[in-house]
């Protein structure tokens, strides 16, 4: 074993030095386990063969490299394997050895003094004093030479304090501390130099870091940081060191103290911080936002000082541009707040808002806003940038709240509910929100994006899972009930009580005050919910809630659009009135006023045309509730919607709001992608400019004429043989008709383009009205799957698929195709749950499987007639799955014990309604015409699927 032992290491240390650079780490972990296994193995003599194989002097030229290679990784071997601190002779030995490697940066470059630096902060104190002291005491006197060398002086001061005293710094390089006003001009060069040594790895150099540490335990972080950092490194306007002092100023934050910090936050690198956020928003430049949000998210999870924390929040989000904080106001670090600091930062958020204090933000201007002498850059103008952004936040925070009080998102929510749309007349204490009156007065457009903040905080409110930690609000959420408080109450409903308060008091006004007409339908609204909550019972708590949800939805939309919303209320409250009278209902005929149900799902389809996310969510809501009470005639209007045939006769089939702002952007946005990025549009598009230039010639003769009849009438027609010139006057007169003449037809022109441009928007507002539509009949199919109604939907998704695919192929024709498609097929054929009671439809649905497999026959395209083929096997299983009334012996019930081993074979017996004979002529029809048809549609897949799904 030892000749063996023997034979190994001398492998090893060969390796060492192996010109494949992969194999030189492999030797040396290889060695620093067996040394590690093998503790009888002396250190010393394994660092005696390393160093004669790979001798430095005695070594070719060119394989120098290698031999320096070989020696280092010798030592990182004695070092990895955990002896090497143990050994003093060898530790000795193989710093002196690092030393020598040192001088061999051309091969090594910095290597043996990290590895340097990576030993000494493993040595013990002792050690390091007897042993290490002495030898290093030249490359710690010359620390000022290198960044290394200043690195392992840093780290020897943080690690052994009691030996790298003061006097002995002193007779090291003359001076008892290293960060002074005489060494601050060298440790910047020194500092510049490791920031662009490091710039790669986006990371903050280890020698920064260290330096910050010595300079906070000798007092003199101060000096360091105006001096060092904010009055040298970032002079020096390069991206590495710009960056660097970034990465200090993120890493500092957990050393800091209270006074630290606030001279740190209000400093020069904080501003060179905030000018790079604003002027980094190219999606292809690099962006530190990310990387120093990162570092205050880690700082507040890890501080538990209230007043540190308090510190950093109010140092970032005063830092401004021109009044806008640069920190996110989507930012997710809050969470980490302490919920005494989270009270006070809204609180102080809320101070901000009403009375804004910009002496004591950190405020800034780009070069670029300070070159645009045209930029407004009032004080109002600022506090306008501030207010929408603290707006913002709060909604934000309500998004975020995890482990939040209820008070405090009630809090926050009636805060920006109040400001959005009412304002304070006079100081009363009964009101929070009116205790204190504004400094300046809140311009019309920071109200309006207060408006639509407000109502993003209420989508969050809408989809929040219950807070608390009681019994009952565990219960709620493990029912994965949102929107509601822990005694059971819809947030919406409490900030509408809310609202009732400020309009019934005299020391507030709302914005938009409500006319006399508008106030009763408030009033009749909330005496509606109040009749809904006394007449709630378990079997109508469903339509309740429906009509609960809608009827506060459009009351709290009432201050922000009320022309709009007044239309929309009126019919909701007859509606509610109807739908819970106490009066029995008559039979209705076909000329007789629609039902409640019907009401309800034409309110629902003019609501799901809003742009508002929070709006189409209620409703896809409400409907989910009211769709056990839909009738045919409700079904209807819903179908009537998708018709692809009614659409072409009737442009109004469907509700598009042209007056919506932010519909109209959409579809611009839509537009300019889609001439950007879809080359099937451009296809289209040349199409129709061809077609345009079809059009333009009869227009052109038209124009043809008009001009010869204006020539004409200055003399100078082509066919005139007269030499007579015309005169200056004349000439001016004809130049001036023939510029009117095109004036008047390039107007023509811009008409046509603009109408066609209306025409393509107002399509593509109809096919997203369309898509929102699906989602309903998905919901329907969904929840009420055993509804006979099912059977009226399977012709008009038919009729949708066909039309989409004879149709443009552009990407929302394409959405709009997919999700009709994954709906049918999934939603309605694949369902497990089906009619259970078609007794009396059993005539129409055999003649509808009959007309389905025909018009698959029939059609050409293939995708096409599988839809029609999957229909019909859905009718088949719906079929065989009923029983008939049909008066019939029994089958024998099977034994026990075989009716437990096969129930499959009772089944496959069954054949339930269908009427097996007259459906099996109908598919041998479509098998034959399969079998002798070269250009049939049907294809071998849908027939297994027949056989397979329907053996009998």
């Amino acid at each position: 074993q030892e000749d063996e032992l023997q034979y190994t290491l001398r492998r090893l240390v060969e390796g060492l030095g192996a010109t494949r650079e992969a194999a030189r780490p492999g030797f040396s972990l290889a060695l620093a386990q067996v040394l590690q296994a093998f503790e009888e193995i002396p250190m010393c003599s394994v660092l005696e063969q390393i160093k004669d194989k790979h001798n430095l002097e005695k070594v070719k030229k060119k394989l120098v490299r290698n031999a320096a290679f070989g020696n280092f990784f010798g030592v990182m071997a004695l070092f990895q394997s955990g002896r090497l601190v143990k050994d003093r002779k060898a530790l000795l030995e193989s710093i002196q050895l690092l030393q020598q490697l040192a001088h061999h940066q051309a091969h090594l470059r910095d290597l043996p003094r990290k590895t340097l630096i990576d030993i000494m902060s493993e040595v013990p104190e002792a050690v390091f004093e007897d042993v290490l002291f002495g030898v290093l005491q030249s490359d710690l006197a010359s620390a000022f030479t290198s960044p290394d060398n200043l690195h392992l002086l840093l780290v020897g001061i943080n690690k052994f304090p009691g030996v790298l005293k003061p006097k002995n710094l002193k007779k090291l390089f003359g001076s008892p501390t290293v960060v002074n006003e005489e060494n601050i001009p060298r440790l910047v060069e020194l500092l510049q130099s490791a920031a662009k040594s490091e710039k790669k790895d986006k990371k903050l150099p280890s020698v920064v870091f260290d330096l910050l540490q010595v300079s906070l335990k000798e007092g003199a972080f101060e000096l360091f940081w105006k001096e060092g950092v904010e009055d040298g490194l970032l002079k020096e306007k390069s991206g590495p060191v710009s960056y660097m002092c970034y990465r200090l100023l993120g890493s500092a934050l957990p050393l800091l103290s209270l006074d630290q910090l606030q001279m740190v936050l209000k400093g020069k690198v904080m501003e060179h911080y905030g000018e790079h956020v604003v002027t980094t928003q190219l999606p292809d430049r690099f962006k530190f936002a990310p990387e120093m949000e990162g570092y205050i998210d880690e700082f507040l999870s890890s501080c538990d000082d209230p007043e540190r924390q308090m510190a950093v929040m109010i140092g970032f989000s005063t830092l401004t541009n021109q009044g806008y904080p640069v920190l996110s106001s989507s930012s997710r670090v809050v969470r980490h707040l302490q919920p005494v600091v989270l009270h006070r930062y809204l609180e102080w958020l809320k101070d901000m808002f009403l009375r804004p204090d910009l002496g004591s933000c950190l405020d800034f201007s780009s070069n670029r806003q300070k070159q645009n002498k045209g930029n407004v850059n009032t004080a109002q103008h600022k506090i306008a940038r501030l207010r929408k952004w603290i707006i913002h936040r709060l909604a934000n925070m309500v998004e975020g709240a995890m482990n939040t009080e209820e008070s405090l998102v009630m809090d926050v929510s009636r805060f920006c509910f109040f400001h959005a749309f009412f304002e304070t007349k006079k100081k009363t204490s009964e009101i929070q929100e009116a205790n204190a009156l504004l400094s300046e007065p809140i311009d019309e457009q920071t109200r309006v994006v207060a408006e639509n903040y407000f109502f993003g905080l209420l989508q969050s409110l809408n989809t929040m899972t219950v807070l608390g930690d009681t019994a009952k609000a565990a219960a709620l959420r493990e029912k994965h009930v949102h929107g509601v408080t822990s005694d059971g109450k819809l947030w919406i409903f409490l900030l509408v009580e809310y609202a009732n308060k400020l309009l019934s008091s005299k020391h507030v006004k709302a914005v938009k005050p409500f006319t006399e007409v508008q106030r009763d339908a408030w009033e009749r609204t909330l005496q509606s919910l109040k009749n809904l909550q006394k007449n709630e019972s378990k079997s109508d708590s469903a339509k309740v809630i429906a009509f609960q949800q809608l009827l506060l939805l459009m009351a709290i939309h009432l201050f922000k659009n009320q022309s709009e919303t007044m239309d929309v209320l009126n019919d909701l409250l007859n509606c509610t009135e109807r739908a819970f009278s106490k009066e029995p209902q008559k039979k209705k005929t076909d000329n007789t006023e629609p039902g409640w149900v019907e009401v309800m799902v034409e309110i629902l389809l003019s609501l799901l045309a809003q742009p508002s996310l929070l709006i189409r969510r209620i409703s896809n809501s409400v409907f989910v509730r009211i769709c056990p009470n839909l009738s045919k005639r409700g079904l209807q209007l819903i179908l009537d919607v998708l018709d692809p045939y009614q659409e072409q006769d009737e442009e109004s089939a469907v509700v598009v709001m042209e007056e919506s702002g932010k519909q109209m952007k959409s579809a611009q946005a839509m537009d300019r992608e889609g001439n950007e990025d879809s080359s099937d549009e451009e296809d289209t598009e040349e199409e129709n400019d061809s077609g345009d230039e079809e059009e333009n010639e009869e227009v052109d003769d038209d124009f043809r004429g008009q001009l010869m009849n204006v020539l004409q009438a200055g003399n100078v027609r082509g066919g005139d043989e007269s030499d007579e010139e015309l005169d200056d006057d004349a000439m001016m007169a004809l130049d001036k008709n023939i510029s009117a003449l095109f004036a008047e037809q390039q107007k023509r022109i811009q008409a046509k383009k603009d109408e066609k441009d209306r025409m393509r928007k107002e399509k593509i507002l109809r096919r997203d009205f369309k898509i929102k539509v699906l989602d309903l009949i998905e919901a329907f199919l969904t929840k009420q799957s055993e509804n006979p109604l099912v059977f009226d939907i399977i012709e008009p998704l038919l009729r949708v698929i066909e039309q989409c695919m004879s149709s443009d192929s552009d990407k929302q024709e394409v959405d709009f195709l997919q999700k009709t498609a994954n709906i049918f097929r999934n939603s309605l054929c694949r369902t497990k749950q089906y009619c259970r009671r078609v007794d009396a439809l059993q005539e129409e649905l055999h003649a509808f499987v009959e007309r389905l497999v025909k018009k698959a026959c029939k059609h050409t395209i293939s995708s096409v007639a599988l839809y029609y083929f999957s229909a019909s096997l859905y009718l088949l299983k719906v079929l065989k799955g009923n029983a008939s009334d049909k008066s019939s012996t029994p089958a024998a019930p099977l034994p026990e014990k075989q009716s437990n081993t096969i129930p499959q074979a009772s089944q496959l017996l069954s054949t339930g309604c269908l009427d097996v004979g007259r459906v099996s002529a109908v598919y041998r029809q479509a098998l034959t015409r399969f079998l002798t048809k070269r250009k049939c549609a049907l294809t071998s897949s849908m027939f297994w699927d027949l056989f397979r799904r329907f053996p009998v």
